[in-house]
């Protein structure tokens, strides 16, 4: 048996470059390709990334799957800036996705990627001339055990879902969609029958929250509660779960899930999954723990979203 510690973190707009300022609608502005206008973008600050890197320094993490990477260089970038360069985490894995704003999904692993597909090629029902995810889902096989004799491949399922900023009620069968696709593509790769007997992982930034409220239902809800898989933030208490926080509505919410296979979970069945604020800006009041020096009101800070960390226990495959 080996432990794989595995993380998801939403790095909020880690580019190289440049990022969006507010107001600026994202397809429009890259309509004619990438052009770099500087009364479009305004650059990104370093006190942000410095910030982003001690969290994810902290964390630990054998893999970590990443939300809003500009690419698979700037993330390569920040490795050798921040997180000690490729013999800390030497495997990256990452495809240019869909979003106009260039924010991709990624990989970063201490253990050896030995498979990755896209599915950003994929179309949208609801809307045949769009792609069906926002960003992709990035599906990674990570060989965990390599070195012990022995060696098994645990399938990572690396999702950003459509975001609520048009208005939850507004985007969720949009995330429905991408929540089915993302069950169809499990079974698709491991079976109808039984699925969740397989070491997989389906995690990242589904950018909802499984509470009905005056919008509505929840677009994830079919996936989170799949009995395929299980959400284990849902073993913290209640008050415990948030992930994000929204200061327009005095929002903390889960948006960020690990929702490994059955199997994989009952593997571990008394551990419980961690979740990192000290990268909150201040303005998160509800949390009134510990803080990484330099965390600002607002800004610098690691991110908006908190990552998510889970340590699984890998089994050998049977002969």
């Amino acid at each position: 048996m080996t432990t794989l510690r595995l993380a998801t973190f939403n790095v909020e707009n880690l580019f190289a470059r440049w990022r969006f300022k507010a107001g600026v609608d994202p397809a429009a502005a890259n309509s004619r390709g990438w052009i770099v206008d500087q009364t479009l973008f305004e650059e990104l600050g370093m006190d942000d990334k410095a910030i982003t890197g001690a969290a994810v320094r902290e964390l630990g993490a054998d893999v970590l799957c990443l939300q809003e990477v500009e690419n698979v260089d700037t993330l390569k970038y920040f490795r050798a800036q921040a997180l000690g360069g490729r013999t800390e985490y030497p495997y990256v894995a990452g495809v240019d996705g869909n979003d106009p704003r260039l924010i991709d999904v990624a990989v970063l692993s201490k253990l050896p990627i030995t498979r990755i597909r896209s599915y950003q090629h994929l179309m949208d029902p609801g809307a045949p001339t769009a792609p069906l995810f926002s960003r992709d889902c990035l599906e990674v096989d990570v060989e965990v055990g390599v070195g012990q004799g022995h060696s098994t491949p645990v399938t990572l399922f690396v999702n950003h879902f459509k975001s609520m900023r048009e208005g939850r009620a507004e985007t969720r069968e949009k995330r429905e969609r991408q929540a089915g696709k993302v069950m169809d593509i499990v079974t698709d790769r491991f079976g109808s029958a039984s699925p969740g007997d397989r070491p997989f992982v389906v995690l990242g930034d589904l950018n909802d929250y499984l509470e009905a409220d005056g919008d509505g239902g929840s677009g994830i809800s079919r996936l989170v509660n799949w009995d395929q898989v299980e959400n284990v933030v849902a073993r913290l208490p209640e008050g415990e779960r948030w992930t994000h926080y929204w200061d327009d509505g005095e929002d903390y919410r889960q948006l960020d899930y690990i929702l490994p296979s059955v199997s994989l979970a009952r593997a571990a069945p008394h551990t419980l999954p961690e979740i990192f604020r000290k990268g909150m800006p201040l303005r998160a009041v509800k949390y009134t723990g510990p803080r990484f020096p330099g965390v600002g009101h607002d800004k610098p800070k690691a991110s908006d979203h908190c990552p998510v960390v889970f340590e699984l226990e890998v089994h050998p495959p049977t002969a």
